[in-house]
């Protein structure tokens, strides 16, 4: 008999589906930092045109990010005007660290992995929490895979979303300033 019981195998690799890299391939085999796990995930109207939403997403010392990745839900983007990614630091005004080029008019379909790479890759100094960044202006902004959550009830706890900035459009804001809590998380990638 084991300490788990019955169960002979190792619980941590048992209940591997609830880890963000749950269905993903191995760390050591392609870098990747996701802030969700791949489900559940449901189709979210997680963007309002030219406002930016922010989720929070740990990194490690070390790491190289090249990438981001948002996934469009069911709704494709209607009449783009400026879309980019961002990622953003750890200070309690997170600053801008790097963006993607604007994408312009550049179609986003509906159900679609929208990789872009950041005009520089950033390397992790510091291991913690940082911000990736998704705007998109448009007609109709694409829903995004992802989420729903509540604001933080403890002391010390982040919001899982935010939105700051408006009217925003071919860059992206030096900080996160005055961010306002979204309940709606979108699913980010960062390769």
């Amino acid at each position: 008999m084991t300490v788990h019981g019955r169960y002979t195998g190792l619980v941590r690799e048992d209940l591997g589906w609830l880890s963000s890299g749950a269905s993903r391939p191995s760390q050591d085999a392609v870098f990747h930092r996701a802030n969700l796990p791949r489900a559940p995930l449901g189709d979210q109207a997680a963007l309002t045109s030219g406002v930016m939403t922010s989720v929070p997403l740990y990194l490690s010392a070390g790491d190289l990010v090249t990438n981001l990745t948002f996934i469009s839900g069911g709704t494709a983007a209607a009449t783009p005007t400026n879309y980019w990614f961002a990622l953003y630091s750890t200070a309690s005004t997170p600053a801008l660290l790097a963006q993607t080029a604007d994408q312009l008019t550049a179609a986003w379909a509906a159900d679609t992995a929208k990789t872009l790479a950041l005009a520089s890759a950033y390397r992790v100094v510091t291991s913690g929490i940082y911000w990736a960044a998704v705007m998109v202006a448009a007609g109709t902004p694409p829903t995004l895979m992802g989420a729903m959550g509540a604001k933080p009830v403890l002391s010390g706890e982040n919001n899982l979303a935010v939105t700051s900035g408006s009217s925003l459009t071919t860059t992206a804001p030096a900080t996160i300033a005055t961010p306002a809590f979204k309940r709606t998380i979108p699913l980010v990638i960062a390769s």
